[in-house]
């Protein structure tokens, strides 16, 4: 960490972080809704992932992999980061399936959005701190179509911007992985086209290319940023590269159906979170 991170961290106290942490982790173990942010909200990203490292460590389940999300440039801090991270946990990591009911927090946020999911290969290197579009695209890896369950105890949690989002695990609570899609690296990503359903109703369209930068830039920002946390991506982690038709709301008894054009669909409905 550097002299300046510690200056940033140390604008919210330990303590502050830990309670901050530990009402969010409380407040997902009994599928109960907050009606606003437990405390001061983080100054900076920084800070934000410190409050996201304590409930990791607080959480019953091992971490897999990673959602990435998208930061608006409006949104920024002085990091610069253009996307930010949550964990994806193993009892929250299920394969497509007929009749699949994935949790949303009642009174809370729910939504579901259509993914590319990278599968690593190898370990990536724990001292790289900084990876290219094109070193990310070269990376052993495959591709699967994915949707991620997007959802949260606090109901403004996207409206309060990216630093309550990563204070509560990037705003995730799962993630359906469906097909393997072989051969990505030689696809050219404006050819992975997907459209998300509710109930039958189309809600949106778009693919691999709708987020700037497409999935290797945010494939790259997940090697960096995790390697500079001190969680370098090992074999077999995921890492969700951002909602590829958009972020859309579900309600509890609601169908979400992707389908990605040449590659299957998954479908998978809502139901309370226990």
């Amino acid at each position: 960490m550097s002299i300046r991170d510690g200056a940033a961290q140390a604008a919210q106290t330990a303590k502050e972080r830990h309670a901050i942490a530990e009402r969010f982790v409380q407040a997902r173990l009994r599928g109960e809704a907050l009606p606003d942010f437990p405390g001061a909200i983080p100054p900076d990203l920084v800070s934000a992932y410190a409050v996201q490292d304590i409930a990791i460590a607080q959480w019953p389940d091992a971490v897999v992999g990673w959602k990435v999300g998208y930061i608006a440039p409006e949104r920024r801090d002085a990091s610069g980061d253009e996307r930010l991270l949550g964990p994806v946990f193993a009892k929250a990591l299920w394969p497509a399936a007929p009749g699949l009911e994935f949790p949303v927090y009642v009174g809370g946020f729910g939504a579901v959005e259509a993914e590319y999911v990278l599968r690593l290969d190898a370990d990536a290197p724990a001292d790289k701190l900084d990876w290219s579009d094109d070193e990310a695209g070269a990376f052993p890896s495959t591709l699967f179509t994915g949707i991620e369950i997007a959802s949260s105890p606090l109901a403004t949690i996207n409206r309060l911007g990216p630093c309550v989002v990563v204070s509560d695990f990037g705003n995730h609570n799962g993630l359906v992985l469906g097909s393997e899609i072989p051969g990505w690296q030689a696809i050219p990503e404006t050819a992975l086209t997907c459209r998300t359903f509710i109930d039958g109703v189309e809600v949106g369209s778009g693919g691999a290319t709708t987020l700037p930068g497409g999935l290797r830039a945010a494939f790259a920002f997940a090697l960096a940023r995790s390697a500079r946390r001190g969680r370098p991506l090992k074999a077999g982690d995921l890492v969700a590269t951002g909602n590829a038709t958009g972020i859309h709301d579900i309600a509890v008894g609601q169908t979400a159906t992707v389908r990605f054009d040449g590659h299957g669909e998954i479908s998978c409905t809502a139901a309370a979170a226990p």
